[in-house]
């Protein structure tokens, strides 16, 4: 298990505890208002691009940018990170949530300077059989969720379905660890947490449970599942005609496995897996 899972799961998946999307804490009052500045401060028109920083870490000397890679990273792991989570687990999550707001994509607001509705909100209230609401969905997608789509989770999870295949990673995202609040779609092109975590020392989403494997008795070697890889973790052997899996690259997102019409491509966990073990 992740860490995580040690900390906010009691050695359980984490993100299927329903206390972590809806409980009260100590600390309500603080994790709005770090919600309220987060949307305040990014969606407003003219926000600043975040790929600037990426770009003036990128000319920092090498112990620098280890250093502030490592101390944003501890910083984001307290606040604000995502989780890559399969399709399966992402309905799992739905599906007891009580609560779902579709909003624009910040990422993409500052990419590709549309509002491009990738993300959910997303409550679970962990008393829901006792009548008691602890979360206002408002609370979750910014100050005012006024004429944002309202989703069934029925409804959100047939979205989902539809974005993996458009290819896209399915992430959860939490507003002051371990409140998860957020549950995205993310591709390498347009997300920045994506692209600061694959090109930078700062660490901004995590890999999910699972790695992905190929059966090269199964693989005709047609390398769409090459295509749908968000990651770069998917290679072509040209003496065996077949798909072959980086393990150490993948983050077991499992997009892969829906392009394979032969069913090739499965997901294992990754603590079963020696070389991606320890690789979050």
């Amino acid at each position: 298990m992740c860490e995580f899972c040690a900390k906010h799961g009691d050695g359980k998946k984490w993100y299927l505890q329903a206390r972590n999307y809806g409980e009260e804490m100590l600390d309500d009052m603080r994790r709005k208002r770090m919600i309220e500045h987060f949307f305040d401060e990014w969606m407003k028109p003219g926000a600043k691009s975040a790929l600037s920083g990426l770009t003036q870490l990128d000319r920092a000397p090498r112990w620098l940018r280890g250093f502030i890679g490592g101390m944003t990273t501890r910083k984001m792991k307290r606040e604000h990170f995502g989780q890559v989570v399969p399709l399966e687990e992402a309905e799992e999550i739905l599906k007891i949530a009580t609560a779902v707001v579709r909003v624009p994509c910040v990422c993409r607001r500052l990419t590709v300077k549309r509002d491009e509705a990738y993300c959910f909100g997303i409550s679970v209230n962990p008393n829901r059989f006792v009548g008691s609401d602890l979360v206002d969905p408002s609370y979750l997608s910014g100050p005012d969720a006024a004429g944002l789509q309202r989703l069934t989770s029925t409804e959100a999870i047939e979205l989902m379905r539809e974005f993996e295949k458009e290819s896209l990673c399915h992430t959860i995202w939490t507003f002051v660890t371990p409140f998860i609040g957020g549950m995205c779609n993310c591709d390498r092109s347009d997300c920045l947490a994506l692209t600061y975590t694959l090109r930078s020392p700062v660490k901004v989403m995590f890999r999910a449970e699972y790695v992905a494997a190929v059966d090269h008795e199964l693989c005709v070697g047609c390398r769409a599942c090459m295509r749908r890889c968000q990651f770069g973790a998917i290679g072509f052997s040209a003496a065996d005609k077949k798909c072959v899996i980086d393990q150490r690259a993948c983050y077991g997102c499992g997009t892969c496995r829906s392009a394979c019409s032969k069913e090739a491509i499965q997901l294992q966990d990754r603590r079963a897996v020696p070389a991606a073990a320890n690789l979050w």
